[in-house]
């Protein structure tokens, strides 16, 4: 694009006046409002067990539950912020120090994630070098400089778990045992339901000592969420009546998911905005809808594991040549064809069966299972992409798996 034309888009944005946005960070994910709407409970619960930091006692540990979008990371932040707060008031002061664990080149790694509390705690170091056992013992005099209660909070703490295994939980549960002065306890957020059960006995026992289970908002719990943040984010009279309701109770069918129900009501905004239209409407958000749903999946087969991207360009081949749905024994025969190009050792066929179940899992195809008596099952593959996506997809594999 010549330059003077982006100056024109940016300069023309500047001087028009802003007729839907009053403020959108009021539908970011990181906005912490001055009330959660449906989380009274949750947020009582959590400052009953935090609050005895408040007289220089280090409180229980504390694993959050709940699918994506049920609060847990907006109260966890709300309480302890507010507990940070009137510490200030107080002889025995708290510090919260707050890490999401799926943050890229942040906190992905034992090493990033202490490098991390560490620059929290005042302190920069660098990315890489220092040995481990250096850098704990970096970390603990800087925790232990003054006496106050120190809390971790560790979000979305099954990624890392997942990614590393929980030995470095294991170092956080000894924390206290090093220090003279300070105190810490842990928060830890999983939208895994199970994460508990797969630690170590010996994490399980110092880490879990109290337990919240955050549950899906219904599509009524929903509108109120929207409304509060609608009317910080969006002008008076801006929205259609019809639009926080249909935003509700589309993210009331996924999980109960605030952040979707969020996520579709910027949108719907921003598209409104670009086309120039002074108000928000329904046909707005079915637009974000395929928007948002879009971009989920790209991203989604994007991050897929190598051998699970070499079975979905599999799968995709396989019905082209055959143009009709697949069985899993066909896509494996192309699979192997495309490890043999790729050089990547193939998996066992049962393996990739496993993998064909996750696809269908992720909404990228339907694999329908069916019996074929004593020669066992197998399962009946077609996709289920819109087309604008599935032309998308076809663009990433196809340059993953046949580029010159």
């Amino acid at each position: 694009m010549p330059q003077t034309n982006l100056q024109s888009i940016f300069q023309n944005f500047i001087k028009s006046p802003t007729k839907i946005f009053k403020d959108r960070n009021a539908l970011s994910v990181n906005f912490t409002p001055s009330t959660i709407p449906h989380r009274e409970k949750q947020i009582e619960t959590l400052a009953t067990i935090l609050a005895p930091s408040l007289k220089g006692s280090k409180p229980s540990n504390v694993f959050i539950y709940g699918t994506t979008g049920t609060g847990k990371t907006v109260v966890t932040k709300y309480v302890t912020q507010e507990l940070e707060k009137i510490s200030l008031q107080s002889l025995n002061p708290v510090k919260i120090l707050y890490v999401n664990c799926k943050m890229k080149k942040v906190a992905d790694t034992e090493y990033r994630l202490i490098a991390e509390l560490c620059r929290l705690l005042g302190q920069e170091v660098p990315f890489t070098g220092l040995p481990t056992e250096q850098l704990y013992h970096l970390f603990f005099k800087l925790i232990d400089a003054r006496k106050w209660v120190v809390i971790i909070v560790l979000d979305e703490i099954d990624a890392l778990v997942k990614k590393i295994g929980d030995e470095f939980l294991y170092n956080f549960t000894r924390i206290n045992q090093e220090l003279k002065n300070a105190k810490v306890s842990f928060i830890g957020i999983t939208n895994d339901l199970n994460l508990i059960q797969m630690l170590d006995p010996r994490v399980k026992s110092s880490l879990g000592e109290e337990e919240m289970l955050f549950p899906p908002y219904n599509a009524l719990e929903l509108q109120d969420i929207l409304k509060q943040r609608a009317k910080l984010a969006f002008y008076d009279g801006v929205l259609e009546e019809d639009v926080i309701p249909k935003c509700a109770a589309l993210a009331a069918q996924e999980h109960g998911d605030a952040r979707k129900a969020l996520d579709l009501l910027r949108v719907a905004g921003e598209i409104a905005e670009r086309q120039n239209e002074s108000k928000v409407t329904s046909k707005h958000v079915d637009m974000a809808r395929k928007k948002l749903a879009y971009e989920r999946i790209v991203e989604a087969v994007k991050t897929l594991p190598k051998h699970s991207k070499a079975v979905f360009w599999a799968i995709i081949k396989t019905i082209d040549e055959k143009k009709e749905s697949v069985q899993t024994g066909d896509v494996y025969k192309f699979y192997e064809d495309v490890c043999k190009n790729t050089g990547l050792s193939p998996l066992t066929q049962r393996r990739v069966s496993d993998l064909i179940a996750e696809l269908d899992m992720l909404g990228l195809i339907n694999g329908r299972v069916i019996s074929k008596g004593r020669y066992g099952r197998t399962r009946e593959i077609t996709l289920n992409l819109a087309s604008d996506v599935e032309k998308k997809v076809r663009e990433l594999l196809k340059t993953e798996f046949e580029s010159d």
